[in-house]
């Protein structure tokens, strides 16, 4: 049975806040149904200031998504560690951890949109330096006893439920991370489908005396939407997809290296690259994929598109994979 994730960033160009509304209680509302439908994983990320109203705090949307479902886990992929206080974010992650049983998952980046760090006045040239002193606090923190923290004795508690701390991978595409993931004995989460970095990780991994695995995309990682018709979602529904990829595109320099990066600046561009696909549930079970990920909601679409794609996943796909 392959991993099976529900993606939710809640972007709506040109919303209201009554419409935002209805949006998030939508996707808290699909959370529910995946839970109780035995999708794996809801994912989710961090932005700020992003004119389409990009989600900008995953733990207040996580702590949500946790009262509204019993099993199902959350990712929060990525949280941009030098915009948060260290000791506030090992707090939080702690209670949800707490409140979750466990069902937290952390992938800490350093983001690359310098505006961003601008806007929370954090110096975007100490980004790794502050990645590094975050890590390593975080882990301090959770064991609940008292430590140095700049200069003066901290102790945070309560102490998470998951032992010996909750589950925290370090993201990135570069070697910096890679080493960082090491050194610290942290897992690995690659952006992208990237080898030879995975292979640079696990020999730093010996060279720091360090136990960790890798979590990376695999070769192929499209962003899904299910449909009856194709060829009409493609023409009422693509430009929800596009309007993603675009902005997206408008962050990442070519230095960035990630899973669902596009170059498409058409529709039809898009359609034929295969970041993002729009499939029928046959045409979803046949691509054999490990991990398949959902996007119901993507670059504002409508949220009864979004249950009709969602609902087809869980009654016709996942059953099919799970023969």
């Amino acid at each position: 049975m392959p991993v099976s994730v529900v993606r939710f960033n809640l972007v709506e160009p040109g919303a209201t806040p009554a419409s935002l509304s209805a949006r998030y209680r939508a996707a808290l509302d699909m959370a529910a149904y995946a839970d109780e439908h035995g999708i794996t994983t809801v994912q989710t990320e961090e932005h700020h200031g992003v004119a389409n109203n990009w989600l900008p705090s995953p733990f207040a949307f996580a702590g949500a998504v946790f009262g509204a479902t019993r099993h199902i886990a959350v990712t929060v992929s990525a949280v941009i560690g030098p915009l948060h206080d260290p000791l506030r974010l090992a707090e939080d992650i702690a209670v949800l951890d707490l409140l979750s049983g466990g069902r937290l998952v952390t992938v800490a980046g350093i983001g690359y949109r310098p505006e961003e760090y601008a806007q929370f006045d954090v110096e975007w040239k100490q980004r790794g330096r502050l990645q590094d002193e975050l890590l390593e606090t975080v882990l301090k923190a959770w064991s609940g006893e008292e430590f140095e923290y700049r200069g003066r004795t901290v102790r945070v508690t309560p102490r998470p439920f998951s032992d010996p701390h909750p589950l925290l991978l370090v993201g990135g595409s570069s070697k910096a991370a890679a080493r960082r993931a090491a050194r610290l004995g942290l897992p690995f989460f690659p952006s992208a489908h990237l080898p030879d970095l995975e292979a640079y990780y696990k020999d730093r991994l010996v060279e720091y005396g360090t136990e960790g695995w890798t979590m990376m995309p695999g070769p192929e990682t499209p962003l899904l939407h299910i449909a009856e018709d194709p060829d009409r979602a493609w023409a009422e529904y693509g430009a929800h997809f596009l309007h993603e990829a675009r902005t997206y595109a408008s962050w990442q320099s070519g230095e960035i290296r990630s899973a669902v990066k596009s170059g498409a600046t058409t529709v039809a561009e898009l359609r034929a690259e295969g970041v993002y696909r729009i499939l029928t549930p046959d045409q979803c079970v046949a691509l054999g994929l490990d991990n398949l990920v959902l996007h119901p909601l993507a670059g504002g679409m409508p949220v009864d598109e979004g249950w009709r794609s969602l609902r087809l996943f869980a009654e016709r796909v996942l059953p099919v994979l799970g023969e």
